[in-house]
Order: structure tokens, then C-alpha cells, then sequence
């Protein structure tokens, strides 16, 4: 009889994960860890952690692919010519973290229908760890498939304002245009100037 690995959900998606997926996660973590502001000015809060770890924000090793190119672009980080460590230093020091709702990729991308059920079975701890750990000063939506659960994340008790507060969310295409950027850019300004 064949030895089968031994499955268990795991903490931060939810799925049946095998070793493997969880010394990932947990790297993962660690990247992310190293580079969280003291103070959260601004949790951005993306719906699933990508595939790639060069999509990953926060791989030391990343070439800013994707979803971590995208964010970077948006908050007007420069990646020309500087080191993965400064550069995730600048957006630190901005006050700037992201997370996800699941924080371990799918093993095939859902549909917006498929991905809800996922994303609302992960709802409850994300809110927990906002509020109780995070407690950013306020939290900005972005990718498209949090658009599904944007209403309840807004009724929930992050104990911070949530924007867009119109149950949309920013950046919502990998490839987002100039007007995703601008409307971003001027609410996270916004949350500068509110704290300062």
C-alpha cells in the first residue's frame, strides 16, 4: 500500500494542502513579514496571492511581474535600475502593505462564480487579522475578483474606512489603464494627507 500524503486545510486559503503548499505559504509569510510597516497606513487588499513568485510583491528575488508590477506602478514605486530590497523598502516605508484574501494560490483560476463561495469561506479571518493585527488606518480594495465580496468587506468591522465605497475595487485588471492608476493614486494621496 502506496504511502499518500496526508491533507489538511490550510490557515490561509482554506484548500486541502499537502506539505509542500504549506512550506510555501509559510515562505511566503516571511517575505511578506520582513517588510511590514510598523504603522499600516494603507492595507491594499488583493483577493488571491498569485501563482508566480515573480508576481509575488513581496519575493526578494521578484522581477515584478503581474500583479506585483501592477501594484508598484500604481503606489508610483520606480523599479529602474534599484534592488528588489530597495524598492520594497520605499513601499514599507510608505506605509504601504499588501495582503490576500487567500493568501496561497489556486491550483486553477476560477471564474468570478467559483472564486466567491472561496473568497467568502476566508472572509472572516481576513477581517479578524485586519482589525486585530494590521489595524491599518484604512484599507483599499483592488483586483476584480474581490468585486463579489466587496459589500460584505464593507460591512464588515475592519475598524478603518474601506474604498472604493462603492462596492468596486481599484486596479481591477492586470493590466490596469491610466484612469485605474489616477483614481488609486488620488485615494491613497488622500490617505496621506489624512494622516498626516
Amino acid at each position: 500500500m502506496a504511502n499518500t500524503p496526508q491533507l489538511l486545510p490550510c490557515d490561509g486559503c482554506g484548500q486541502l494542502a499537502d506539505s509542500a503548499h504549506i512550506a510555501r505559504r509559510l515562505q511566503r509569510l516571511e517575505w511578506a513579514t520582513r517588510f511590514r510597516p510598523i504603522h499600516v497606513q494603507s492595507l491594499l487588499l488583493s483577493a488571491i496571492s498569485p501563482r508566480s513568485d515573480d508576481e509575488f510583491l513581496y519575493n526578494p528575488l521578484a522581477n515584478f511581474r503581474g500583479e506585483a508590477r501592477n501594484i508598484l506602478a500604481a503606489t508610483s514605486v520606480s523599479t529602474e535600475g534599484r534592488s528588489s530590497e530597495s524598492i520594497l523598502t520605499e513601499f514599507q516605508k510608505r506605509g504601504l502593505m499588501l495582503i490576500h484574501v487567500l493568501e496561497c494560490p489556486l491550483s486553477a483560476t476560477p471564474s468570478p462564480f467559483e472564486a466567491r463561495p472561496i473568497l467568502e469561506n476566508q472572509l472572516a479571518a481576513t477581517v479578524t487579522r485586519t482589525r486585530r493585527s494590521l489595524k491599518p488606518k484604512r484599507v483599499l480594495l483592488i483586483s476584480a475578483e474581490l468585486a463579489s465580496v466587496a459589500g460584505k468587506l464593507l460591512q464588515s468591522d475592519l475598524g478603518c474606512p474601506v474604498f472604493p465605497a462603492t462596492g468596486e475595487t481599484f486596479l481591477a485588471s492586470r493590466e490596469s489603464s491610466d484612469s485605474e492608476f489616477r483614481a488609486f493614486r488620488t485615494e491613497l494621496v488622500s490617505s496621506y494627507v489624512q494622516s498626516a
